[in-house]
């Protein structure tokens, strides 16, 4: 996987180097040094893999890490935005040669160009490291006992604790959600990056979270890439009700309403079981109120045709990138960001409280802690 990531960065260089470099105005040597310096930002996981036997973000400080992130994020958009200038102007070539010729020019406006893309790197990264904002968002829920209308839950996901998003980070998160006081607090997913031993004092800080009805929790796909029984375990010691294809019943004022929780369809690479909608809402009472969570969205017609109520998920991290981020919505089957009807259930899919310290960059997607509010009616 390593070495094909790198391929794929050598690939988005070698068309800087055409497309940026090699036009640019100056001599061989600024030219060769600018060469050199783009090569390092788009291969610097490679770099540090043979140099440090390790991932950047399990052996490197954090202020390195930001200024990795925002030179590979610069490299990135520097090659999307030259090839949308490119395609539209072959477009144009096509219509009217003279026209054509002009959009391809390179020229000294490449120099504002790199400069603009530089600066707009560097407040994606920013954007994808602070801590995020909280996001209140008001579900509507027919089926919902009276009881639970204005039942108050926060939702994180894709915490993602690392070098990056340190205990630090992680315990202004904690703070922020207790501020908020909800009756509930559900983390679907990713958590973390790396090895327990070596993640646990980023993930210890989670233990403070406080809310009447508990904290349950699911895995996502990244948690089975690194000893997922230790941090089953782990979690479980943190004070955090893991729900593995399993649900809990919620009582409120006299209502009860039933929580499922899957696990992760990565699950099926390593021998583990992967989600299982039947046995997480065995037993549940018939007629009862069902809300789902579930680290992807993909499946979510799947789910809504289970009965469920409603379903909170995420993953995508809300694309990132707005427009890149439409790939994100192909691949899980339109859901993306936000709110979604999907037949009688709702679907709410979070942009991520953080992010995978390989793409640290957020440009229109911010990160978030998701209030949400739930109503009992249309």
């Amino acid at each position: 996987m390593g070495w094909v990531l790198a391929s794929f960065t050598g690939a988005i260089w070698l068309y800087l180097f055409w497309r940026f470099v090699y036009p640019m105005p100056g001599g061989r040597w600024p030219k060769g040094l600018l060469a050199l310096c783009l090569l390092l930002a788009a291969e610097y996981r490679l770099v540090v893999r043979l140099v440090f036997a390790g991932v950047p973000s399990q052996v490197l400080p954090r202020d390195v890490l930001i200024g990795l992130a925002w030179a590979f994020g610069t490299v990135l958009l520097l090659a999307l935005l030259l090839l949308i200038r490119d395609v539209l102007g072959i477009l144009v070539f096509v219509v009217r040669r003279a026209a054509g010729r002009q959009v391809l020019a390179g020229g000294r406006r490449l120099v504002v160009i790199g400069l603009l893309v530089a600066l707009l790197a560097g407040w994606g990264v920013w954007q994808a490291v602070k801590v995020p904002a909280v996001k209140t968002v008001d579900i509507h829920l027919p089926g919902l006992p009276a009881a639970f209308d204005g039942y108050r839950i926060v939702q994180l996901s894709d915490i993602h604790a690392t070098r990056l998003l340190p205990a630090s980070w992680v315990a202004a998160v904690v703070r922020k959600s207790n501020a908020l006081q909800p009756n509930l607090i559900v983390i679907t997913g990713d958590l973390q990056d790396g090895m327990p031993a070596a993640r646990a004092a980023d993930v210890r800080p989670l233990r403070n979270l406080r809310a009447p009805d508990g904290v349950l929790v699911i895995p996502g796909n990244h948690e089975y890439y690194s000893d997922y029984r230790g941090w089953m375990n782990m979690f479980r010691s943190l004070g955090l009700d893991v729900l593995e294809n399993a649900h809990v019943l919620i009582r409120h004022d006299g209502a009860t309403v039933a929580v499922a929780g899957l696990t992760d369809r990565a699950a099926d690479r390593f021998g583990l079981p992967g989600p299982n909608l039947p046995a997480a809402l065995a037993g549940i009472p018939s007629g009862m109120p069902i809300m789902v969570l579930s680290h992807r969205p993909d499946t979510a017609r799947a789910i809504a045709r289970a009965g469920v109520m409603l379903e909170l998920a995420g993953h995508t991290h809300g694309g990132q990138i707005l427009g890149p981020s439409l790939l994100t919505r192909w691949v899980n089957n339109g859901f993306v960001s936000g709110l979604y009807k999907v037949g009688a259930m709702r679907l709410y899919v979070s942009n991520g409280t953080g992010l995978w310290a390989g793409l640290a960059l957020r440009l229109g997607r911010p990160s978030e802690i998701t209030q949400i509010v739930l109503h009992a009616g249309p």
